[in-house]
């Protein structure tokens, strides 16, 4: 199956992969588990010239790692910050484009060495895990340039450290947080570092999507504004896994024109991508039910450990991190249990470092890790990916993919489907994946839930004037205006000023909209970790069995007032599920189709949802009551996609008025599954009400809409997209293998119904009525 070689730098004999014969070892003596097996061929070099500005000590210390030329992607990214040119690298997975801002950043920093202070010139770089940072620094650290003082400065930097750092540094490497609440406003504290301001770099920009992205491109507004009041204009590198517009999505979180970097002049080995399906087998209640991935993704994983294939496998949360490395341990043999680990955020750092060291080293065989190991951080050498379920986007699949074949050589990625609607249909319709481009991303720097608090945030910085909307556009002064009667800033004849004794970063997190609630141990009110505020009703109620890094903790009482949930620890031997109801009211029509008697419309709505009970059950299945709750409802004010079906023409493809919610229902839930595959979304991003008589409409209408205020862009995508979205929905629920719906087609985990009513026959027949309609109507 594999022949050894050794790999460079290790010390570790090193076996060459073939990823025929070990996908006939893992299929076993069941192939039908394999669906498709895909070939990515191999890609050549391409090399450039070294820069002539490059600084000798820079260049003698890439060539003692035997680096002889760089690629060519690597030098245009280089002469174009070099010459001050804002600028986004945007080439695939291990193709060093690292390497095309390190140029120019570290050969500034070596020339700024020069100036009376040490540090002529500085640079920032900003990443959005520690462990991404922490390998750049590294990186960096192993070259030996002189005068090059390189810091991480993130939540694990003692506080002795971080005043040596501001005012020694001259290249910290943090991420988008530690700027927005520390460096932003103490930027006085920052003022030596601001005034040499050179370069910022903003790595795996792809990761800045929706909320997330908005809330990033409010901050580097802010940044530049900061940067600007002590003189600076720093030039920005993007660096980015592919995605289909670079050039779009940097300068939309930037707000400035910049140029791409998309040609590739790096090596690849060629790599087999092969889509797998765990089987069903016969539950304890006696219903078909599927293997779940996560047990077969460890069982993969220790096969691959027992053949000495260095895999890694990735899950896509921290408990499902644990699930697989703790079935890949028992299913290994003896010797391999202690060379099989588990990587995820929550690890203290020197416990991250050691297990990133003991991979590259080939201690570990097998390690089960987060999307912290997808971001860049340098493990090369892997022969094997394992993907546990979908990742999120296409992007990212092909991001976590690229981890393996580092070195040039023929690796092996293996998608391992989970019980989910978007999942069954990748491996049942393998052009889903193979011979098309990734997903757009979705951006709105102009969200005003976003924009609005980081306005005030700015202003508590330095005083807000009409000249700011250089920085954050014509919405700037309705959202001032709306701060000013709310008491949160004053408005003077110098502009606006920040009106409260607190620090409004404080209130304001870029991981999501909304404080978060804290989740505290009730015996010793330790703080073991944070839901946000939007998900807190449903999964930190009072009496929930809430799941926390792989520990089961029993929520005691839910205090919205004050943020928090008080929780003790144990397994109770259940399990909880909230329950609610949901309406939603169209605020506004920005577009629409006519689809014929159909209409597909896009715009704003409102969405009120009330967690109103919960059910406990037990690992069977059973339940064992039902238990209400006092919670207020929560108002959404958001956009949507929504479509609208005469009763008449339900009526002609078989759906009478009694089985309409039956048939809604479970095209909403499908197609809410499908609508990652077509925007760059997670499912729990987006959310959906479907009623067989909507008041705004007086017809059956099905919403499907993005689950943060203002909106996110996901909504919008799926309507630009609609027909292709919701063809690939019909067809998801068509070619399930159930009889009447299952979690892989129409059933959903996040229901506030319980999954009921659910009509999956209907939901195909309507699905099929939607697309005829559409299809006729496509051109008008």
């Amino acid at each position: 199956m594999n022949a050894q070689v050794r790999h460079p730098g290790s010390t570790a004999l090193r076996r060459r992969v073939d990823p025929s014969a070990l996908l006939t070892l893992l299929a076993g003596d069941e192939p039908g588990r394999l669906l498709h097996v895909h070939e990515v061929p191999a890609r050549q070099a391409r090399h450039a010239d070294w820069p002539e500005w490059t600084d000798p000590a820079l260049l003698a210390a890439l060539l003692g790692q035997g680096i002889e030329r760089p690629w060519s992607h690597q030098v245009a990214v280089a002469e174009a910050a070099h010459a001050g040119g804002h600028v986004v690298v945007s080439t695939g997975t291990a193709s060093g484009k690292s390497l095309g801002y390190h140029l120019p950043l570290l050969s500034d920093l070596i020339a700024g060495t020069a100036a009376p202070n040490g540090r002529g010139a500085t640079a920032l770089y900003l990443s959005p895990t520690k462990a991404l940072a922490a390998d750049q620094l590294a990186r960096i650290d192993a070259l030996a340039l002189p005068g090059v003082r390189a810091a991480t400065y993130d939540g694990d930097t003692p506080t002795d450290e971080r005043r040596w750092i501001r005012d020694h540094a001259n290249l910290v490497l943090t991420n988008p947080d530690l700027v927005h609440h520390g460096l932003l406003p103490g930027h006085e504290r920052w003022a030596s570092f601001l005034r040499a301001l050179r370069y910022v770099v903003i790595d795996e920009c792809h990761v800045y999507r929706g909320v997330f992205g908005a809330h990033l491109a409010a901050v580097l507004r802010r940044l530049r504004r900061v940067a600007a009041r002590y003189r600076a204009e720093p030039t920005f590198v993007f660096a980015s896994a592919t995605v289909a517009d670079p050039e779009e999505h940097a300068s939309r979180l930037l707000g400035m024109p910049l140029t791409a970097v998309t040609e590739d002049g790096s090596p690849r080995g060629a790599m087999t991508f092969a889509l797998w399906e765990p089987p069903i087998v016969q539950g304890e209640d006696g219903e078909p039910k599927r293997i779940s991935t996560l047990t077969e993704t460890g069982s993969l994983l220790a096969r691959c450990a027992e053949a000495d294939v260095q895999t890694v496998a990735f899950a896509r949360s921290r408990a499902g991190v644990e699930v697989v490395a703790r079935i890949a341990r028992e299913r290994a043999s003896g010797s391999l249990e202690a060379r099989i680990a588990a990587y995820r955020g929550g690890y203290l750092p020197e416990e991250r470092r050691e297990l990133e060291s003991s991979l590259r080293t080939r201690e570990l065989v097998g390690l089960a890790a987060t999307n912290a190991l997808e971001l860049g951080v340098d493990v090369s050498g892997l022969d094997a990916v394992l993907l546990a379920g979908w990742p999120g986007t296409l992007a990212s699949l092909w991001q976590q993919a690229g981890r393996a074949g580092r070195t040039g050589e023929r690796s092996l990625a293996l998608f391992v489907a989970d019980d989910d609607p978007l999942d069954t249909f990748v491996v049942h319709h393998p052009e889903a994946i193979f011979g098309r481009g990734v997903e757009a991303t979705v951006v709105d720097p102009d969200n005003p839930h976003v924009l609005g608090p980081h306005l005030a945030a700015a202003a508590a910085e330095l005083p807000l004037t009409v000249e700011d909307e250089a920085y954050f556009g014509p919405g700037m002064r309705p959202l001032l205006d709306r701060l000013v009667a709310g008491g949160v800033l004053k408005r003077r004849p110098r502009g606006w000023f920040w009106a409260r004794h607190d620090r409004p970063t404080d209130h304001l997190s870029l991981r999501g909209a909304g404080e978060p609630v804290r989740i505290i141990e009730s015996r010793t009110g330790r703080v073991v970790g944070t839901v946000d505020e939007a998900s807190s009703h449903a999964q930190v109620h009072t009496g929930a069995v809430h799941l926390h890094q792989g520990q089961t903790w029993v929520i005691t009482e839910l205090d919205l007032a004050d943020s928090a949930a008080f929780a003790v620890r144990g397994d109770p031997g259940w399990t909880t599920h909230a329950r609610s109801v949901s309406d939603f009211e169209i605020v506004g029509e920005l577009e629409h189709r006519d689809w014929g008697p159909l209409r597909c419309s896009f715009g704003r709505v409102r969405v009120r949802t009330q967690v109103t009970s919960f059910l406990r059950r037990l690992p069977s299945g059973e339940v064992l009551g039902e238990h209400p709750l006092d919670l207020p409802a929560r108002t959404l004010d958001t956009k949507g996609i929504w479509w609208t079906l005469p009763v008449d023409e339900l009526e002609s493809v078989g759906i009478d008025e009694v089985s309409i919610p039956g048939a809604a229902h479970a095209a909403e839930h499908a197609s809410i599954g499908m609508l990652p595959l077509f925007a760059t979304a997670d499912r729990w991003d987006i959310g959906g009400v479907s009623t067989d008589l909507h008041p705004d409409t007086g017809l059956p209408t099905i919403l499907v809409y993005d689950g943060h205020p203002g909106g996110a862009g996901f909504a919008e995508r799926g309507y630009r997209r609609a027909l292709e979205w919701l063809g690939a929905t019909r067809d998801a629920i068509a070619s399930c293998e159930c009889e009447a719906g299952c979690p892989s087609c129409i059933q959903s985990p996040k229901c506030g119904n319980g999954n009921e009513p659910l009509d999956k026959a209907r939901a195909v027949a309507l699905l099929d009525l939607t697309l005829r309609h559409a299809l006729a109507h496509a051109g008008a």
